[in-house]
């Protein structure tokens, strides 16, 4: 270890994390302390990793995290993340911004101050690549001043903001790629709430607990879209068709628009949302690049109506990865077997119910006939705490008839996943 450059020590160092294990293993011999203060990069101070941080005053905790700081040089990656704990004095944490600003590549910030910080003045026009934002309020974002030139990565967590400020904030960002944005406080400025972001460089968007009338997203470069946990009216896409991976979960939705133009998209996951099939059939069906699809505990708007398979191996012919839930209501299965269609390149087949039933197994069966080329089979399901004999019986009967039916496919991999 002795021989060990001090630039090497460093990064180990900076591999640790937890701004207390750094100061601990610094301690090891005078070598260590100067890889410390002078080839550290990273530093992280998560009220989570250490419950001291809980049992000292504000004050205290101020100093602590000002003099390991400052006893470093050239941070390039700063983590601050103080749940649960009192409000900061705005002008200690503008002094370790301050210090640490023109070296930061990364920073994730999550301190509630008096009076609040304004992160934007402060960072602007440096070298940060990655903001992770969290508990502040953004006001009057200049972007002509609070730049960012080389941003890729922003995401902001229960922050309070106005539409027009968040879209000037992006603008803000000429290099951003990927944009996180979780349970904001959207100013209303009137009585619809509406949001319209855009950006020419835009690559990955993830939303989540958000309720808006209209959320409007230009991207020319999209991706990756990722919508969550949303009430919304009407979402729109606009775009040049470069969407590869459409993800929604537990969203409520009166008009949603990905674009006109879906060529691209690999990926389709679609989790807890009320369904129009035919429509959004519609909006995917040219999709012919398609390689995984996902339709899980998906509730359709008429309950007559049926994911037609033999449309989905004729219309998405790369399709190597399908996941279905099983949902048998009026005794009628929204996911019908009939057609001679094959889905020749489905390689994993993921199948689960929510409440289990004789027909189960026999859907499963049906399935796996479709899909010649199977190598893996995932089992999901729902298992309640307290359980009936009959349904108990239920669950063991299921149980053999998958071990018989696995015996014709000896060749695919079976996995049981309960919850």
């Amino acid at each position: 270890m002795e021989h060990l450059p001090v630039e090497v020590i460093g990064n180990i160092l900076s591999r640790l994390g937890g701004a207390r294990d750094v100061v601990i293993a610094s301690a090891t011999c005078r070598k260590w302390r100067e890889a410390c203060r002078k080839h550290l990069h990273t530093l992280s101070f998560n009220s989570n990793d250490w419950h001291v941080y809980h049992d000292l005053t504000t004050c205290q905790l101020e100093i602590l995290i000002t003099q390991t700081i400052f006893q470093t040089t050239g941070l390039q990656g700063l983590s601050i993340l103080m749940d649960d704990v009192d409000d900061f004095s705005a002008s200690t944490v503008i002094a370790w911004l301050m210090y640490t600003r023109e070296t930061l590549h990364r920073l994730i910030y999550n301190v509630r101050t008096t009076p609040n910080v304004n992160i934007l003045e402060i960072c602007g026009r440096q070298k940060l690549e990655t903001l992770e934002l969290s508990h502040n309020s953004i006001t009057g974002v200049e972007p002509n001043f609070q730049r960012f030139p080389c941003l890729k990565s922003l995401s902001l967590s229960y922050v309070s903001i106005s539409a027009l400020d968040l879209n000037l904030l992006l603008t803000a960002c000429p290099k951003i790629e990927t944009f996180g944005l979780v349970n904001p406080e959207i100013a209303i400025s009137d009585a619809q709430v509406t949001v319209e972001l855009s950006s020419p460089t835009l690559k990955s968007v993830y939303v989540e607990a958000i309720s808006l009338d209209k959320f409007i997203l230009e991207a020319d470069s999209i991706e990756s879209l990722h919508l969550k946990d949303c009430a919304l009216e009407l979402f729109e896409l606009i775009g040049k068709g470069t969407l590869k991976q459409f993800k929604i979960d537990d969203v409520s939705v009166i008009q949603l628009y990905i674009g006109d133009t879906v060529d691209n998209l690999e990926i389709i996951d679609v989790s807890n949302f009320t369904i129009i099939w035919p429509k959004f059939y519609q909006m995917i069906s040219k999709s012919s690049k398609l390689r995984k699809l996902r339709l899980w505990d998906v509730v359709f708007d008429d309950e007559d109506e049926i994911v037609d398979l033999e449309n989905i191996a004729v219309c998405f012919p790369h399709l190597s990865h399908l996941a279905l839930s099983y949902d048998l209501r009026d005794g009628v299965v929204n996911y019908g077997l009939q057609g001679s269609s094959h889905l020749e390149y489905v390689i994993i087949l993921e199948l689960g119910w929510t409440v289990i039933n004789d027909l189960f197994s026999l859907w499963v069966e049906g399935l796996l006939k479709l899909c010649p080329n199977l190598k893996k089979l995932v089992i999901r399901g729902v298992v309640s705490e307290a359980k009936s004999h009959e349904e108990c019986q239920m669950l063991a009967n299921f149980t053999s008839s998958i071990v018989q039916l696995m015996r014709t496919y000896m060749h695919v991999d079976v996995q049981f996943d309960y919850e």
